[in-house]
């Protein structure tokens, strides 16, 4: 089996176990899915299909689910509750398909990662115009969400198209060009495995720059993903925090928490509210077989009003002549194939500590940066190695204040949870090169105290601490 085809396969179950899990009691319905061709400039070839329920909002809002690698457009809607809770509120949905052969979204090359730059993004915009004209969408509600792949392309099109998306909802995805390859390859292995690190302003400056000039309005995000996502990992959480937090001007430190569920920590930032600028959902245990809330979204998107659509859809079928003759785009789609490497995992530690000898006084430097709230905290931790020698094979040292708990972390191993924990390399960032630096991280407990270790030691050796 590909790495690829494990990435996301897997979300094929989750979605329909999300599907089995909720159910809502509306009326028997003969809105079906319905194919769409012609719908505009297509440059790579996408299928779409579409869901209008029997009776449609006044000005309806206009919802693009996008499915992950491997998946289709009808598997997502038979796998998700999307279309039953249009039944209810009286919005359309958009089903698109990718057609590689991967079946995966194109959010790695330079022209998907710009404004009107081609492949998939220009696609799904004709979907979405095709849409807003023959329904009289309402341009101030058009939606996007997707589950990995297709949270991926969430990101994207949210950055593209900043004045056409209201907000969106990411599950198990990565930051907006945190998988640009910068050629055809569809897999970035360094953001898949958490070890693209940025800053807030360098991720914000990426989704400026795929729309130069635009000083509107940007769209909302919600953001889910679970600690223990083995394929896209679970930094790819915060890093996707810190781009639209700054995308929005605001602060990383919430400006509320709660526990929706158990396991769950819901964060807002700019607002305490429940259409939040920004607002992040931590999974605990969690894998990348990620469950979809889809009233969650839907009441992020605030389409959860209570009044009833009023208005029939249009009675003129979809057109059904063949799909468009427009010749395929100059530059074929991706060939290369995915790894066929698993994704790295994290096992304790069979060997014994590493045996090389450990950097001199001062040859390492500690970053520690903490996110704390009423009951818990996150702690991102970089770890700079300023000799003049690569360290390869790694312990950190260091003592937690009184309280803390640690509960899950990623990027090392860590051992025990709570007083003199030692935080051990994991098999693909054993080595950390002269001036160089890997970024850790875990999630904790407290009992009320929030505070810092107050010296490291990386191989026995003491850390300046920045």
């Amino acid at each position: 089996m590909t790495l690829k085809t494990k990435m996301l396969g897997v979300v094929m179950a989750a979605v329909t176990l999300a599907a089995a899990a909720l159910t809502f009691a509306t009326p028997a319905s003969a809105a079906t899915l319905t194919q769409v061709t012609n719908f505009g400039t297509n440059p790579t070839n996408l299928q779409m299909h579409l869901y209008v329920p029997d009776r449609v909002a006044a000005r309806p809002a206009i919802l693009l689910a996008m499915h992950y690698c491997t998946g289709t457009g009808p598997a997502f809607h038979s796998g998700t509750q999307y279309a039953s809770l249009a039944d209810r509120y009286g919005f359309i949905v958009i089903y698109p398909s990718a057609t590689r052969s991967s079946k995966c979204w194109d959010v790695y090359s330079p022209q998907a990662l710009r404004r009107g730059g081609g492949s998939d993004p220009v696609g799904l915009m004709s979907m979405v115009d095709y849409v807003r004209q023959r329904y009289s969408a309402d341009p101030a509600r058009i939606f996007a969400t997707g589950t990995s792949s297709g949270a991926m392309m969430t990101n994207v099109m949210l950055g593209d198209y900043p004045d056409v998306f209201a907000a969106g909802a990411s599950f198990a995805g990565v930051p907006f060009a945190c998988f640009a390859t910068g050629g055809t390859s569809e897999w970035n292995s360094q953001c898949a495995n958490g070890q693209l690190i940025r800053t807030a302003q360098q991720w914000g400056d990426l989704v400026r720059e795929a729309y130069p000039g635009y000083t509107g309005q940007r769209p909302r995000m919600q953001i889910w993903h679970g600690t223990n996502d083995e394929t896209l990992r679970y930094p790819n959480f915060g890093e996707q925090v810190k781009q639209w937090t700054n995308v929005h001007g605001l602060s990383q430190t919430p400006t509320y928490t709660d526990s929706p569920q158990s396991g769950y920590t819901r964060t807002r930032y700019g607002s305490s509210g429940p259409m939040a600028p920004v607002e992040a959902i931590s999974m605990q245990g969690v894998t990348h077989n990620v469950p979809v809330d889809a009233a969650q979204v839907i009441r992020f998107f605030g389409l959860d009003g209570t009044a009833p659509p009023t208005t029939p859809p249009p009675t003129t079928p979809p057109p059904t002549t063949p799909p468009p003759t427009t010749p395929p785009p100059t530059t074929p789609p991706p060939t290369t194939p995915p790894p066929t490497t698993p994704p790295p995992t994290t096992p304790p530690p069979t060997t014994p500590p590493p045996t090389t000898p450990p950097p001199t006084e001062g040859a390492c430097r500690v970053g520690y940066t903490v996110n704390a709230w009423n009951s818990g905290l996150t702690a991102s931790v970089a770890i700079t190695n300023t000799g003049a020698t690569a360290v390869n094979g790694w312990a950190l040292t260091f003592t937690l204040p009184s309280g803390q708990r640690i509960t899950s972390g990623w990027n090392a191993q860590y051992a025990p949870a709570s007083g003199a924990v030692t935080a051990r390399n994991v098999s693909y960032n054993n080595t950390i090169a002269p001036n160089a630096s890997v970024e850790i991280g875990f999630q904790a407990t407290h009992e009320g105290g929030t505070g810092k270790p107050t010296s490291f030691a990386l191989n026995g050796a003491a850390c300046s601490v920045s």
